[in-house]
């Protein structure tokens, strides 16, 4: 399975995707539209649209296997954490914490998209 995600500059959001997650497109020289292979043979696709930062939702996620460690990387990076207070879902620090045992963390990419990190039990 892979994702899909817009790009209204293309060359920020690649900037982004390697210097603040540490990830190389597959396809380098491509000028409107980037592959990325992630775990488990997953992966998205970034591509250039004026569509871009419309979606009010989680757009892609990844799942590690600890995420205070992960958060506490990307923030190294530059990375900001949203911060939400709804009903059923509380960040503190950045992460919101789930009866099941699962936690998650939310961000933006330059380009307005909401990505995730989660730890979660299965």
């Amino acid at each position: 399975m892979a994702a899909v995600l817009p790009a209204s500059d293309i060359k920020r959001a690649r900037e982004f995707y390697r210097d603040k997650l540490g990830l190389e497109p597959d396809n380098p020289d491509a000028e409107d539209n980037f592959q990325y292979r992630c775990g488990s043979g997953t992966g998205f696709m970034l591509y250039q649209t004026d569509n871009a930062g419309t979606a009010k939702n989680t757009q892609i996620g990844w799942m590690v296997p600890d995420l205070s460690a992960e958060v506490a990387e990307l923030r190294s990076r530059g990375v900001q954490f949203e911060e939400y207070d709804f009903p059923g879902l509380k960040t503190e620090n950045g992460i919101a914490s789930f009866p099941d045992g699962s936690s998650a963390a939310w961000f933006l990419d330059t380009e307005g998209n909401i990505l995730s990190v989660g730890q979660y039990t299965m």
